[in-house]
């Protein structure tokens, strides 16, 4: 997750000095839509009822997805 530390955002400001906009490299904006979706994931997700790792496991390898 990108923290506001690791930002390095630029400026847009008006005649008046105010900060109208903001500028971010390409790479940081992409990291922050990554992030956003992945939030707006788990606020959907909220509610539902986890499944025991070795329910998990035990699916994955009946289905032969693991080895045993």
């Amino acid at each position: 997750m990108l923290t506001a530390e690791r930002l390095n955002p630029q400026f847009v400001m008006d005649t008046t000095g105010n900060r109208t906009a903001v500028i971010l490299p390409f790479g940081e904006y992409n990291a922050l839509l990554a992030d956003l979706d992945d939030l707006a994931t788990v606020a959907e997700r909220i509610d539902e009822t986890g499944i025991p790792h070795a329910e998990v496991v035990a699916q994955l390898r009946k289905d032969g997805y693991l080895s045993d």
